[in-house]
């Protein structure tokens, strides 16, 4: 028989070490961990012998077994289910085969050097690797498996010390044991009453006994009944949020709990929650929703596209129905007419439920800040329920702190506003010093500082809102003009101070001047009704991508949409008034430079030409000090 050694991951390594020394406080949490596992793995060997009957052929009544041994300080947790060959030990006990796996560690780190060991724990929940819990307890832990439809059986062993080894074992029974050597400050766990007291804790909602064996005396420790099945008044917060534990593999609480159960044409029942963490891999391109489908009980996937929108997959929890055949298979289910009628009228109950909350704002602001950037793809994606979820948003605003509705920003809508103006960029901070809204601050009229990625695109394909229309404050096309100034107005900070118009055609001039030095660096440059306390703007034209548009793009490596650069200027500017009086004249054009340079930096551009900016601004410096 030959033993291969093998090492962990790196960052299994890490989380080993954060496991033992900062979570140990924590215990009992190992064998909810394994109980679930255990619980996983029966329900996909139960879907799986659907269509191969053989695979149950002998051993077909599911359940999980705690077998103490208090004489050779061992507790077993063994399952009958799907069970695990060489290479599933390799790549499920082995490494942790997700993305951001680096970030996860640094994250996990950096919650153990500040002795938040809760914290680290809702961290390990969230990338699902609970299985490690188990050296919390224990020295050494084996794990002797074999898979559904397959003669080898194996056993993998370690003591989290770095590595594990992987032998054949030839007697292993369908399933998977996980035997535990407990450290001598564990050995509770090999008392029955400490067993049935965690199990009733945690695992009571199981869909399959959890049963107790000591010595000939066998005992079921939870109720063995599936929780959505069961009517809600039957069931304490308390259940809910440990089944929430367990079938969304958290640590977290949940945020909302929608227990729901509809009949008619179609009869389904689900219970899903939103979390109140947001998931490690929430921005995996893949973008997978979460929700596990069951027919009649018996799981059947949980990576079913057709059942949630990719924007609501941040949900966990279970969708049952017995209007679905047994035998159906996943590609059936991505186009199923069925699952597409389950899922509109869920997606319709979660976004209600998820709406009711807002009235409590402070509560609200937590879900938004979590999953706003999520919900609001499905602006860009669902047509169907575009208003439904617009109604749901939450924005920065120019003129105010904290989060602000839709129907709150057209309330403060002055005399003359037909439009919702919105500036994007990449912090809220930036946004407010951007010159581009100077103008409408001057007004009263509030921008929304939009800051995630999604912004550029849900703003180009939104309806109207109560007949507003979006409009973006970074295009040159502008309607201030016909907006009424409200009577509570903020002044504009810094205003310079304004000894009379320069005169139309003088900006003119200076305007055709300018244009003339940048060349093709800039599309035009034009005289500016938003600019109050600025010199200078930069804007992009009415056609075409946004600047931050195209900074995203670029960062992406998707250099071929280029924005229309436009140079405002404003004509009540000091700088502006003395730039026109010299148009042409000596250092005219290091001036404009330095000008276009500055609107450049205050956009968030890099400067085109960093040697000559300097040279120019030293240029100006000298001739202002000497």
């Amino acid at each position: 028989m030959t033993v291969e050694t093998l090492h962990f991951q790196a960052e299994v390594t890490k989380l080993l070490d954060i496991v033992v020394h900062a979570l140990y406080s924590q215990k009992d949490v190992f064998l909810r961990e394994l109980v679930s596992n255990a619980s996983d793995a029966c329900d996909r060997l139960r879907y799986a012998a659907i269509t191969e009957p053989a695979l149950t052929e002998g051993d077909a009544d599911f359940k999980v077994r705690l077998i103490p041994d208090a004489d050779a300080k061992l507790l077993t947790v063994a399952d009958n289910g799907i069970g695990m060959n060489r290479d599933d030990l390799v790549e499920n006990l082995g490494t942790i085969a997700r993305s951001g796996t680096a970030r996860f560690a640094e994250a996990l780190a950096a919650q153990q050097a500040s002795g938040d060991g809760k914290q680290a724990l809702n961290l390990i929940g969230q990338f699902g690797v609970g299985f490690y819990a188990a050296f919390m307890v224990a020295g050494r832990v084996d794990v002797i498996t074999r898979k559904a439809g397959e003669d080898q059986g194996w056993k993998w062993s370690s003591d989290g010390q770095g590595g594990f080894t992987v032998e054949s074992f030839d007697s292993a029974p369908r399933g998977t044991r996980i035997v535990l050597h407990l450290r001598d400050d564990a050995l509770d766990y090999l008392k029955g009453d400490t067993l049935a007291r965690v199990v009733k804790t945690y695992s009571d909602h199981i869909d399959l006994p959890v049963v107790l064996e000591e010595g000939e005396e066998t005992r079921t420790l939870n109720a063995a009944s599936a929780l959505w099945t069961r009517p809600k008044a039957e069931i304490t917060p308390e259940q809910y949020t440990e089944f929430y534990h367990h079938v969304g593999h958290a640590f977290d609480d949940p945020w909302l709990t929608v227990h729901m159960h509809a009949e008619g044409a179609i009869e389904y029942t689900g219970l899903v929650f939103v979390p109140s963490d947001r998931p490690f891999d929430l921005f995996d391109p893949d973008r997978r929703q979460r929700l596990k489908l069951y027919v009649r009980r018996v799981f059947i996937t949980d990576d079913c596209e057709g059942l949630v929108p990719s924007y609501l997959r941040f949900l966990k929890g279970v969708v049952d129905t017995p209007d679905l055949p047994l035998n159906v298979s996943r590609e059936m289910l991505q186009d199923n007419p069925l699952v597409r009628k389950i899922g509109r009228g869920l997606v319709g109950k979660v976004l209600g439920e998820i709406g009711k909350q807002a009235e409590d704002k402070a509560r609200y602001a937590e879900f938004w800040e979590t999953f706003g950037a999520v919900l609001k793809e499905g602006i860009y994606e669902d047509f169907e329920r575009r208003a439904t979820i617009l109604d749901l948003c939450r924005f920065r605003s120019s003129l105010r702190d904290g989060w602000i509705s839709l129907s709150e920003y057209l309330e403060a809508m002055p005399e003359g506003q037909d439009a919702i103006y919105y500036l994007t960029g990449d912090s809220v901070d930036a946004l407010k010093a951007n010159p581009q809204i100077e103008g409408f601050t001057a007004k009263g009229v509030e921008v929304l500082l939009l800051t995630d990625t999604i912004d550029e695109f849900w703003t180009s394909m939104a309806p109207p809102y109560k007949d507003r229309r979006f409009a973006s404050v970074a295009l040159s096309g502008g309607d201030l003009a016909k907006i009424a100034a409200k009577a509570d107005a903020p002044e504009a900070e810094d205003k310079p101070a304004d000894d009379g118009p320069t005169a139309e055609a003088d900006i003119h001039a200076l305007a055709l001047a300018m244009q003339e030095v940048f060349g093709p660096e800039v599309k035009a440059v034009k005289a500016s009704e938003r600019l109050t306390t600025s010199p200078v703007c930069l804007v992009s034209g009415d056609a075409g991508v946004s600047l931050h548009m195209e900074r995203l793009l670029k960062a992406h490596n998707r250099t071929g949409a280029h924005a229309d650069r436009i140079l405002e200027i404003n004509p009540k500017h000091p700088v502006i008034k003395a730039l026109a009086a010299r148009t042409g004249g000596d250092g005219f054009a290091d001036a404009a430079w330095l000008l276009l340079d500055q609107a450049r930096i205050v956009e968030g551009e890099p400067v085109a030409d960093a040697a000559a900016f300097s040279r120019r601004l030293t240029a100006v410096m000298e001739k202002g000090l000497l």
